[in-house]
């Protein structure tokens, strides 16, 4: 029974892995590590060594250098085995990592030094800084959502990121800690915001947007007349291409707080830090293929389910919803779709083991 369950397992791995592009399998391949406070050392083997033909970083001040492509997250404790795995995904497929800086954001009850000490322990090599986002600032604008994890003040550090962000950084992207990239984050980079957009990120036009706001918003006209003329689509706020000059220009971050301001009086939505985002940029972001966010890969909100990838190329995979990989894992339950996750995964565990340990 075991073995058979094991075979089917394997089956469905197989079958996901198909869909996957040549250029993401190579990821699977594993590199030197040594075991470091509980987690792997990420180690450079030759494929992540420098390129010739990468630019030349020459800028005193490292940050402001013009050649290098900037990522931001969050890092906290209870997801930091997520975010290593989604570092570890990006230098492992990208062309030039020695160009890519890492903007961590954390909070003060974090333990900051220890934060810093692991991430630089883990990736030695690694330009980086991790920034400390004052929660208090957005607390007294957070509603609840149907979700407690959807609360926490570090999701919404992604609304301040051009405030905590050096101004010579002019252009950023943005990962939640439950992705993994397939690809070399250099094409996402290199996508060009058209006019005045600001945001960049995959639109799914087939979902029901109405279904976002409820019926507080639809029935004031004050309020929904902000989607008139335009025709907005759901995008997913967890991998974005973000440019901060304009948004701080624009101040961009003064109109996402009106309207947590508007929420907390009136109760027009349900979903944490998404909905501001689509009210202020819903129908003018720069569509990008959805190749770059194959989300929900974490299942229902309200049910523990597997999902399986979506039809077409993947650059990126995304744990969003409640189910994260490495907790299926540990359980020894994990959805087929976790084991595209596995290999990056730099924390020390025998997943394979413990799974083994369930069957019996």
């Amino acid at each position: 029974m075991v073995q058979s369950k094991k075979l089917i397992f394997i089956l469905f791995v197989s079958i996901s892995l198909l869909l996957v592009p040549a250029s993401a399998i190579r990821g699977f391949l594993e590199e030197p590590s040594t075991k470091i406070d509980g987690y792997l050392r990420y180690v450079e083997s030759p494929e992540y060594r420098n390129s010739e033909q990468c630019p030349i970083l020459g800028s005193n001040n490292l940050i402001c250098d013009p050649n290098l492509i900037h990522v931001a997250m969050t890092l906290d404790s209870h997801y930091l085995r997520g975010s290593i795995a989604a570092v570890h995904s990006v230098l492992k497929h990208t062309y030039c990592p020695e160009n890519i800086y890492f903007h961590f954001v954390t909070t003060k009850d974090s333990d900051f030094q220890e934060l810093t000490q692991m991430v630089k322990s883990i990736f030695p090599s690694l330009s980086f800084k991790v920034y400390i986002f004052d929660e208090f600032r957005v607390k007294k604008l957070i509603s609840c959502s149907i979700r407690q994890a959807l609360d926490n003040p570090l999701n919404y550090a992604r609304t301040y990121l051009a405030e905590i962000i050096e101004p010579c950084v002019e252009r950023v992207i943005y990962l939640d800690s439950d992705v993994i990239v397939v690809d070399d984050i250099q094409k996402l980079w290199s996508i060009e915001l058209t006019g005045s957009r600001i945001i960049g990120a995959p639109e799914y036009c087939h979902a029901n947007f109405r279904t976002y706001f409820n019926d507080n918003f639809w029935s004031d006209p004050k309020l929904s007349k902000v989607f008139q003329g335009k025709k907005p689509c759901y995008f997913n706020t967890g991998v974005m291409v973000m440019d901060l000059g304009k948004w701080r220009k624009g101040d961009s971050t003064a109109k996402i707080e009106k309207w947590m301001e508007i929420q907390k009086e009136k109760r027009i939505y349900e979903l944490g830090s998404l909905p501001p985002f689509m009210l202020v940029f819903g129908g003018d972001i720069e569509g990008i293929d959805h190749r770059w966010n194959q989300h929900g890969l974490g299942g229902d909100n309200l049910v523990n389910s597997c999902r399986t990838l979506h039809t077409g190329p993947v650059s990126l995979l995304h744990w969003s919803g409640k189910g994260k990989p490495w907790v299926r894992l540990d359980q020894g339950n994990p959805c087929p779709v976790d084991l595209l996750w596995e290999p990056y995964d730099l924390f020390r565990q025998s997943s394979n083991d413990s799974f083994g340990q369930q069957e019996q």
